[in-house]
Protein backbone atom coordinates (compact mmCIF):
# COMPACT_ATOMS: atom_id res chain seq x y z
CA UNK A 1 0.00 0.00 0.00
CA UNK A 2 2.78 2.44 0.83
CA UNK A 3 5.20 1.12 -1.81
CA UNK A 4 6.08 4.64 -2.90
CA UNK A 5 8.17 5.00 0.22
CA UNK A 6 10.32 2.07 -0.68
CA UNK A 7 10.79 3.37 -4.16
CA UNK A 8 12.60 6.34 -2.66
CA UNK A 9 10.52 9.24 -4.08
CA UNK A 10 12.09 12.57 -3.15
CA UNK A 11 9.38 15.00 -4.40
CA UNK A 12 7.53 17.12 -1.88
CA UNK A 13 4.29 15.44 -2.73
CA UNK A 14 5.79 12.03 -2.19
CA UNK A 15 7.31 13.12 1.12
CA UNK A 16 4.00 14.30 2.57
CA UNK A 17 2.55 12.05 5.21
CA UNK A 18 -1.18 11.89 5.87
CA UNK A 19 -0.60 13.88 9.06
CA UNK A 20 1.23 16.59 7.10
CA UNK A 21 -1.54 16.71 4.58
CA UNK A 22 -3.98 17.26 7.42
CA UNK A 23 -1.77 20.00 8.81
CA UNK A 24 -1.71 21.74 5.46
CA UNK A 25 -5.45 21.58 5.26
CA UNK A 26 -5.60 23.06 8.76
CA UNK A 27 -3.15 25.82 7.80
CA UNK A 28 -5.20 26.60 4.71
CA UNK A 29 -8.35 26.73 6.78
CA UNK A 30 -6.64 29.00 9.28
CA UNK A 31 -5.54 31.33 6.48
CA UNK A 32 -9.08 31.45 5.15
CA UNK A 33 -10.33 32.26 8.64
CA UNK A 34 -7.75 35.05 8.95
CA UNK A 35 -8.74 36.45 5.57
CA UNK A 36 -12.43 36.38 6.47
CA UNK A 37 -11.56 37.99 9.80
CA UNK A 38 -9.62 40.67 7.95
CA UNK A 39 -12.62 41.41 5.74
CA UNK A 40 -14.92 41.53 8.76
CA UNK A 41 -12.55 43.88 10.58
CA UNK A 42 -12.39 46.03 7.44
CA UNK A 43 -16.19 46.25 7.42
CA UNK A 44 -16.18 47.14 11.11
CA UNK A 45 -13.61 49.83 10.37
CA UNK A 46 -15.86 51.25 7.68
CA UNK A 47 -18.79 51.35 10.09
CA UNK A 48 -16.58 52.95 12.74
CA UNK A 49 -15.47 55.60 10.24
CA UNK A 50 -19.09 56.38 9.38
CA UNK A 51 -19.99 56.59 13.08
CA UNK A 52 -17.00 58.85 13.68
CA UNK A 53 -18.07 61.06 10.78
CA UNK A 54 -21.63 61.24 12.09
CA UNK A 55 -20.27 62.23 15.49
CA UNK A 56 -18.16 64.92 13.84
CA UNK A 57 -21.27 66.28 12.13
CA UNK A 58 -23.17 66.22 15.41
CA UNK A 59 -20.28 67.95 17.17
CA UNK A 60 -20.36 70.74 14.61
CA UNK A 61 -24.11 71.15 15.09
CA UNK A 62 -23.78 71.15 18.89
CA UNK A 63 -20.91 73.63 18.73
CA UNK A 64 -23.03 75.90 16.53
CA UNK A 65 -25.89 75.56 19.01
CA UNK A 66 -23.55 76.35 21.87
CA UNK A 67 -22.33 79.49 20.12
CA UNK A 68 -25.93 80.46 19.35
CA UNK A 69 -26.90 79.95 23.01
CA UNK A 70 -23.97 82.08 24.16
CA UNK A 71 -24.99 84.82 21.73
CA UNK A 72 -28.60 84.54 22.96
CA UNK A 73 -27.43 84.79 26.57
CA UNK A 74 -25.51 87.96 25.73
CA UNK A 75 -28.53 89.44 23.96
CA UNK A 76 -30.81 88.54 26.87
CA UNK A 77 -28.38 90.21 29.23
CA UNK A 78 -28.42 93.36 27.09
CA UNK A 79 -32.22 93.29 26.96
CA UNK A 80 -32.29 92.88 30.74
CA UNK A 81 -30.09 95.95 31.11
CA UNK A 82 -32.46 97.86 28.80
CA UNK A 83 -35.45 96.73 30.89
CA UNK A 84 -33.78 97.93 34.06
CA UNK A 85 -33.05 101.26 32.39
CA UNK A 86 -36.72 101.53 31.37
CA UNK A 87 -37.82 100.76 34.92
CA UNK A 88 -35.49 103.45 36.26
CA UNK A 89 -36.69 105.97 33.66
CA UNK A 90 -40.38 105.28 34.40
CA UNK A 91 -39.77 105.65 38.13
CA UNK A 92 -38.06 108.97 37.46
CA UNK A 93 -40.94 110.02 35.19
CA UNK A 94 -43.51 109.16 37.86
CA UNK A 95 -41.54 111.17 40.42
CA UNK A 96 -41.32 114.09 37.98
CA UNK A 97 -45.09 114.01 37.45
CA UNK A 98 -45.64 114.08 41.22
CA UNK A 99 -43.24 117.00 41.55
CA UNK A 100 -45.10 118.81 38.74
CA UNK A 101 -48.39 118.17 40.53
CA UNK A 102 -46.87 119.58 43.70
CA UNK A 103 -45.56 122.62 41.86
CA UNK A 104 -48.99 123.05 40.25
CA UNK A 105 -50.59 123.02 43.70
CA UNK A 106 -48.18 125.72 44.86
CA UNK A 107 -48.99 127.79 41.80
CA UNK A 108 -52.69 127.24 42.46
CA UNK A 109 -52.25 128.55 46.00
CA UNK A 110 -50.41 131.61 44.69
CA UNK A 111 -53.18 132.22 42.17
CA UNK A 112 -55.79 132.01 44.91
CA UNK A 113 -53.81 134.53 46.95
CA UNK A 114 -53.49 136.79 43.92
CA UNK A 115 -57.22 136.54 43.35
CA UNK A 116 -57.86 137.62 46.96
CA UNK A 117 -55.49 140.56 46.60
CA UNK A 118 -57.21 141.65 43.40
CA UNK A 119 -60.55 141.46 45.17
CA UNK A 120 -59.17 143.83 47.80
CA UNK A 121 -57.90 146.16 45.10
CA UNK A 122 -61.29 146.01 43.40
CA UNK A 123 -63.03 146.82 46.68
CA UNK A 124 -60.69 149.75 47.26
CA UNK A 125 -61.35 151.04 43.74
CA UNK A 126 -65.10 150.78 44.31
CA UNK A 127 -64.73 152.72 47.56
CA UNK A 128 -62.75 155.38 45.71
CA UNK A 129 -65.55 155.59 43.16
CA UNK A 130 -68.06 156.19 45.98
CA UNK A 131 -65.86 158.84 47.55
CA UNK A 132 -65.35 160.60 44.23
CA UNK A 133 -69.12 160.58 43.66
CA UNK A 134 -69.71 162.10 47.06
CA UNK A 135 -66.97 164.65 46.41
CA UNK A 136 -68.64 165.66 43.16
CA UNK A 137 -71.96 166.13 45.02
CA UNK A 138 -70.29 168.25 47.68
CA UNK A 139 -68.50 170.30 45.03
CA UNK A 140 -71.76 170.78 43.17
CA UNK A 141 -73.50 172.02 46.32
CA UNK A 142 -70.57 174.32 47.09
CA UNK A 143 -70.74 175.79 43.60
CA UNK A 144 -74.45 176.47 44.03
CA UNK A 145 -73.87 178.19 47.35
CA UNK A 146 -71.04 180.26 45.85
CA UNK A 147 -73.35 181.56 43.14
CA UNK A 148 -75.84 182.62 45.77
CA UNK A 149 -73.06 184.56 47.55
CA UNK A 150 -72.43 186.64 44.46
CA UNK A 151 -69.08 188.29 44.02
CA UNK A 152 -67.97 187.19 47.46
CA UNK A 153 -68.34 183.53 46.54
CA UNK A 154 -66.83 183.75 43.07
CA UNK A 155 -63.37 182.46 44.14
CA UNK A 156 -64.93 179.71 46.12
CA UNK A 157 -67.00 178.72 43.06
CA UNK A 158 -63.82 178.31 40.99
CA UNK A 159 -62.35 175.99 43.61
CA UNK A 160 -65.58 174.02 43.78
CA UNK A 161 -65.57 173.53 40.02
CA UNK A 162 -61.93 172.33 40.13
CA UNK A 163 -62.73 169.86 42.91
CA UNK A 164 -65.75 168.68 40.97
CA UNK A 165 -63.65 168.10 37.82
CA UNK A 166 -60.96 166.26 39.79
CA UNK A 167 -63.55 164.06 41.48
CA UNK A 168 -64.95 163.20 38.04
CA UNK A 169 -61.52 162.13 36.83
CA UNK A 170 -60.99 159.99 39.97
CA UNK A 171 -64.37 158.39 39.51
CA UNK A 172 -63.60 157.60 35.87
CA UNK A 173 -60.18 156.10 36.74
CA UNK A 174 -61.53 154.05 39.62
CA UNK A 175 -64.29 152.67 37.38
CA UNK A 176 -61.67 151.72 34.76
CA UNK A 177 -59.63 149.99 37.49
CA UNK A 178 -62.68 148.08 38.67
CA UNK A 179 -63.46 146.99 35.10
CA UNK A 180 -59.86 145.87 34.43
CA UNK A 181 -59.69 144.04 37.74
CA UNK A 182 -62.98 142.32 37.00
CA UNK A 183 -61.63 141.09 33.64
CA UNK A 184 -58.37 139.98 35.25
CA UNK A 185 -60.28 138.38 38.08
CA UNK A 186 -62.34 136.41 35.58
CA UNK A 187 -59.19 135.13 33.84
CA UNK A 188 -57.55 134.28 37.15
CA UNK A 189 -60.66 132.41 38.25
CA UNK A 190 -60.61 130.35 35.07
CA UNK A 191 -56.88 129.70 35.53
CA UNK A 192 -57.48 128.80 39.18
CA UNK A 193 -60.16 126.36 38.06
CA UNK A 194 -57.66 124.73 35.70
CA UNK A 195 -55.10 124.48 38.48
CA UNK A 196 -57.51 123.20 41.08
CA UNK A 197 -57.82 119.41 41.13
CA UNK A 198 -61.41 118.21 40.86
CA UNK A 199 -61.88 114.44 40.59
CA UNK A 200 -65.52 114.81 39.45
CA UNK A 201 -64.70 117.23 36.66
CA UNK A 202 -60.95 117.38 36.06
CA UNK A 203 -59.51 120.31 34.17
CA UNK A 204 -57.56 119.83 30.96
CA UNK A 205 -54.20 120.23 32.66
CA UNK A 206 -55.08 117.75 35.42
CA UNK A 207 -56.56 115.36 32.83
CA UNK A 208 -53.26 115.57 30.94
CA UNK A 209 -51.33 114.87 34.14
CA UNK A 210 -53.59 111.89 34.85
CA UNK A 211 -53.01 110.50 31.36
CA UNK A 212 -49.26 110.91 31.74
CA UNK A 213 -49.38 109.15 35.11
CA UNK A 214 -51.43 106.30 33.66
CA UNK A 215 -49.05 105.93 30.72
CA UNK A 216 -46.05 105.89 33.05
CA UNK A 217 -47.75 103.28 35.23
CA UNK A 218 -48.51 101.11 32.19
CA UNK A 219 -44.92 101.41 30.99
CA UNK A 220 -43.68 100.56 34.46
CA UNK A 221 -45.99 97.53 34.69
CA UNK A 222 -45.00 96.34 31.21
CA UNK A 223 -41.32 96.81 32.03
CA UNK A 224 -41.73 94.85 35.27
CA UNK A 225 -43.58 92.02 33.47
CA UNK A 226 -41.04 92.02 30.66
CA UNK A 227 -38.23 91.95 33.20
CA UNK A 228 -39.74 88.87 34.85
CA UNK A 229 -40.11 87.16 31.47
CA UNK A 230 -36.53 88.06 30.55
CA UNK A 231 -35.34 86.66 33.87
CA UNK A 232 -37.14 83.38 33.15
CA UNK A 233 -35.75 83.30 29.62
CA UNK A 234 -32.27 84.00 30.92
CA UNK A 235 -32.52 81.15 33.40
CA UNK A 236 -33.75 78.83 30.65
CA UNK A 237 -30.95 79.97 28.36
CA UNK A 238 -28.39 79.13 31.03
CA UNK A 239 -30.01 75.74 31.53
CA UNK A 240 -29.87 75.07 27.80
CA UNK A 241 -26.26 76.22 27.73
CA UNK A 242 -25.43 73.74 30.49
CA UNK A 243 -27.30 70.99 28.63
CA UNK A 244 -25.41 71.80 25.43
CA UNK A 245 -22.15 71.74 27.38
CA UNK A 246 -23.02 68.33 28.81
CA UNK A 247 -23.98 67.09 25.36
CA UNK A 248 -20.67 68.37 24.01
CA UNK A 249 -18.80 66.49 26.71
CA UNK A 250 -20.80 63.33 26.00
CA UNK A 251 -20.11 63.64 22.30
CA UNK A 252 -16.41 64.05 22.97
CA UNK A 253 -16.40 60.86 25.03
CA UNK A 254 -18.26 59.02 22.27
CA UNK A 255 -15.99 60.56 19.63
CA UNK A 256 -12.84 59.51 21.49
CA UNK A 257 -14.28 56.01 21.90
CA UNK A 258 -15.11 55.70 18.20
CA UNK A 259 -11.65 57.04 17.37
CA UNK A 260 -10.00 54.35 19.51
CA UNK A 261 -12.27 51.70 18.02
CA UNK A 262 -11.45 52.83 14.49
CA UNK A 263 -7.74 52.86 15.19
CA UNK A 264 -7.92 49.40 16.76
CA UNK A 265 -9.55 47.98 13.61
CA UNK A 266 -6.85 49.65 11.48
CA UNK A 267 -4.08 48.22 13.66
CA UNK A 268 -5.61 44.73 13.46
CA UNK A 269 -5.59 44.90 9.65
CA UNK A 270 -2.01 46.16 9.72
CA UNK A 271 -0.89 43.35 12.01
CA UNK A 272 -2.56 40.74 9.81
CA UNK A 273 -0.89 42.25 6.75
CA UNK A 274 2.50 42.37 8.49
CA UNK A 275 2.16 38.68 9.38
CA UNK A 276 2.48 37.81 5.71
CA UNK A 277 -1.12 36.85 5.10
CA UNK A 278 -2.25 38.12 1.72
CA UNK A 279 -5.18 40.26 2.85
CA UNK A 280 -7.32 42.20 0.37
CA UNK A 281 -5.46 45.45 1.13
CA UNK A 282 -1.96 44.13 0.40
CA UNK A 283 -1.96 45.00 -3.34
CA UNK A 284 -2.81 48.59 -2.49
CA UNK A 285 -0.17 48.67 0.24
CA UNK A 286 2.50 47.44 -2.18
CA UNK A 287 1.37 49.97 -4.81
CA UNK A 288 1.67 52.79 -2.26
CA UNK A 289 5.13 51.60 -1.20
CA UNK A 290 6.29 51.33 -4.79
CA UNK A 291 5.00 54.82 -5.66
CA UNK A 292 6.61 56.28 -2.50
CA UNK A 293 9.96 54.72 -3.47
CA UNK A 294 9.67 56.13 -7.00
CA UNK A 295 8.97 59.65 -5.81
CA UNK A 296 11.77 59.43 -3.24
CA UNK A 297 14.19 58.38 -6.00
CA UNK A 298 13.01 61.21 -8.30
CA UNK A 299 13.55 63.78 -5.56
CA UNK A 300 17.03 62.41 -4.82
CA UNK A 301 17.90 62.70 -8.52
CA UNK A 302 16.60 66.28 -8.53
CA UNK A 303 18.88 67.12 -5.62
CA UNK A 304 21.89 65.49 -7.31
CA UNK A 305 21.20 67.28 -10.60
CA UNK A 306 20.81 70.63 -8.90
CA UNK A 307 17.18 71.07 -9.94
CA UNK A 308 16.38 72.09 -6.37
CA UNK A 309 18.19 72.69 -3.11
CA UNK A 310 17.49 70.67 0.00
CA UNK A 311 16.26 73.81 1.78
CA UNK A 312 13.73 74.47 -1.00
CA UNK A 313 12.65 70.83 -1.14
CA UNK A 314 11.91 70.85 2.59
CA UNK A 315 10.39 74.37 2.55
CA UNK A 316 7.65 74.80 5.17
CA UNK A 317 6.86 78.47 4.49
CA UNK A 318 3.35 78.06 3.08
CA UNK A 319 2.39 81.32 1.39
CA UNK A 320 -1.39 81.89 1.05
CA UNK A 321 -2.79 82.47 -2.44
CA UNK A 322 -5.09 85.49 -2.34
CA UNK A 323 -8.74 85.04 -3.23
CA UNK A 324 -8.85 81.26 -2.81
CA UNK A 325 -11.56 79.39 -0.87
CA UNK A 326 -10.73 76.81 0.42
CA UNK A 327 -7.38 78.44 1.09
CA UNK A 328 -4.51 77.44 -1.21
CA UNK A 329 -0.78 77.96 -0.60
CA UNK A 330 2.49 77.88 -2.51
CA UNK A 331 5.96 76.64 -1.51
CA UNK A 332 9.37 76.63 -3.15
CA UNK A 333 9.00 72.98 -4.26
CA UNK A 334 5.65 73.40 -6.06
CA UNK A 335 7.18 73.70 -9.53
CA UNK A 336 9.28 70.56 -9.03
CA UNK A 337 6.24 68.68 -7.72
CA UNK A 338 4.22 69.72 -10.76
CA UNK A 339 7.01 68.36 -12.95
CA UNK A 340 7.80 65.06 -11.21
CA UNK A 341 4.77 63.83 -9.27
CA UNK A 342 2.07 63.40 -11.98
CA UNK A 343 3.90 60.57 -13.79
CA UNK A 344 3.97 58.44 -10.63
CA UNK A 345 0.60 59.49 -9.26
CA UNK A 346 -1.34 59.04 -12.51
CA UNK A 347 0.28 55.64 -13.13
CA UNK A 348 -0.85 54.43 -9.70
CA UNK A 349 -4.44 55.42 -10.52
CA UNK A 350 -4.42 52.85 -13.30
CA UNK A 351 -3.64 49.96 -10.93
CA UNK A 352 -7.29 49.50 -9.95
CA UNK A 353 -10.61 51.16 -10.64
CA UNK A 354 -11.11 51.23 -6.86
CA UNK A 355 -8.34 53.81 -6.41
CA UNK A 356 -9.75 57.31 -5.83
CA UNK A 357 -6.52 59.29 -5.61
CA UNK A 358 -2.77 58.93 -5.24
CA UNK A 359 -0.87 61.96 -3.91
CA UNK A 360 2.42 62.90 -2.31
CA UNK A 361 2.07 64.99 0.87
CA UNK A 362 4.88 66.66 2.78
CA UNK A 363 5.31 66.23 6.53
CA UNK A 364 2.58 68.79 7.33
CA UNK A 365 -0.06 67.40 4.99
CA UNK A 366 0.61 69.92 2.20
CA UNK A 367 -0.36 68.71 -1.28
CA UNK A 368 1.58 70.61 -3.92
CA UNK A 369 0.28 68.53 -6.83
CA UNK A 370 -2.89 66.42 -6.81
CA UNK A 371 -4.16 64.06 -9.48
CA UNK A 372 -5.02 65.90 -12.68
CA UNK A 373 -8.78 65.56 -12.27
CA UNK A 374 -8.53 67.32 -8.89
CA UNK A 375 -6.20 70.08 -10.11
CA UNK A 376 -8.90 72.29 -11.64
CA UNK A 377 -8.51 76.07 -11.18
CA UNK A 378 -10.80 77.44 -8.54
CA UNK A 379 -14.04 79.16 -9.45
CA UNK A 380 -14.44 82.46 -7.58
CA UNK A 381 -17.31 82.28 -5.08
CA UNK A 382 -18.02 78.56 -5.68
CA UNK A 383 -16.62 77.00 -2.50
CA UNK A 384 -18.54 73.73 -2.91
CA UNK A 385 -17.14 73.10 -6.39
CA UNK A 386 -13.66 74.18 -5.33
CA UNK A 387 -13.69 71.79 -2.37
CA UNK A 388 -14.33 68.82 -4.66
CA UNK A 389 -12.28 69.77 -7.72
CA UNK A 390 -9.43 72.08 -6.62
CA UNK A 391 -7.63 69.95 -4.06
CA UNK A 392 -4.06 70.88 -4.99
CA UNK A 393 -1.91 73.53 -3.25
CA UNK A 394 -3.84 72.79 -0.05
CA UNK A 395 -2.93 71.70 3.48
CA UNK A 396 -4.84 68.65 4.77
CA UNK A 397 -3.83 68.61 8.43
CA UNK A 398 -6.80 66.67 9.76
CA UNK A 399 -6.36 63.40 11.71
CA UNK A 400 -5.96 61.28 8.59
CA UNK A 401 -3.88 63.80 6.66
CA UNK A 402 -1.30 64.35 9.40
CA UNK A 403 -1.09 60.66 10.32
CA UNK A 404 -0.38 59.79 6.68
CA UNK A 405 2.08 62.63 6.20
CA UNK A 406 4.09 61.88 9.36
CA UNK A 407 4.03 58.09 9.26
CA UNK A 408 7.54 56.56 9.17
CA UNK A 409 6.58 52.87 9.41
CA UNK A 410 6.68 50.72 6.26
CA UNK A 411 2.99 51.35 5.76
CA UNK A 412 -0.10 52.73 7.47
CA UNK A 413 -3.75 51.82 6.88
CA UNK A 414 -6.55 54.24 7.71
CA UNK A 415 -10.31 54.41 7.22
CA UNK A 416 -12.09 57.77 7.08
CA UNK A 417 -14.81 59.91 5.52
CA UNK A 418 -13.66 62.20 2.75
CA UNK A 419 -15.40 65.57 2.39
CA UNK A 420 -16.42 66.00 -1.24
CA UNK A 421 -18.07 69.38 -0.63
CA UNK A 422 -21.72 70.35 -0.45
CA UNK A 423 -22.36 68.02 2.50
CA UNK A 424 -21.37 64.93 0.49
CA UNK A 425 -18.97 62.38 2.01
CA UNK A 426 -17.50 59.05 0.93
CA UNK A 427 -15.89 56.41 3.17
CA UNK A 428 -12.43 55.44 1.94
CA UNK A 429 -9.49 53.33 2.94
CA UNK A 430 -6.03 54.74 2.62
CA UNK A 431 -2.66 53.01 2.38
CA UNK A 432 0.29 55.23 3.16
CA UNK A 433 4.02 54.70 2.75
CA UNK A 434 6.76 57.13 3.80
CA UNK A 435 8.68 59.15 1.21
CA UNK A 436 12.34 59.29 2.19
CA UNK A 437 14.94 61.50 0.47
CA UNK A 438 18.60 60.73 1.22
CA UNK A 439 17.62 59.20 4.54
CA UNK A 440 15.45 62.17 5.53
CA UNK A 441 11.68 61.83 5.89
CA UNK A 442 10.05 64.14 3.36
CA UNK A 443 6.40 63.10 3.70
CA UNK A 444 4.01 60.31 2.74
CA UNK A 445 2.49 58.75 -0.37
CA UNK A 446 -1.29 58.57 0.17
CA UNK A 447 -3.23 55.99 -1.85
CA UNK A 448 -6.98 56.09 -1.19
CA UNK A 449 -9.34 53.40 -2.47
CA UNK A 450 -12.97 52.35 -2.15
CA UNK A 451 -14.17 49.35 -0.20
Amino acid sequence: MFGWKKAGYSTAAAAVTPREEGGRREDGAALNVVKRLSRSISTVGKDAAEVRGALEDTQRVVQAQSQAMQALARQLSQIGEAQRSIATATAQSAAAVQRARGALGVVGGEVVGMSATLAQVSDAAAEITKISLQTRLVAFNAAVEAKHAGDAGRGFAVVAEAVKALAGQVESSSKAIVTAIATLQDRIDRFSTELTENAAKPSQIHAAFSEVEQDVQRISASAADSGQQMSLLNERAHELEREVSEATHGLKVAFDGSDRFLRMSEELIEQIAESGVEVDDMPFIRTAQSAAAEIGALLEDALRNGQISEADLFDEQYRPIDGTNPQQHTTRFCALGDKLFPAVQEKALGFSDKIVFCIAADRNGYIATHNRKYCQPQRPGDTVWNTANSRYRRIFNDRTGLASARNTRPFLLQTYRRDMGGGRFVVLKEATAPIVVNGRHWGGLRLAFNF
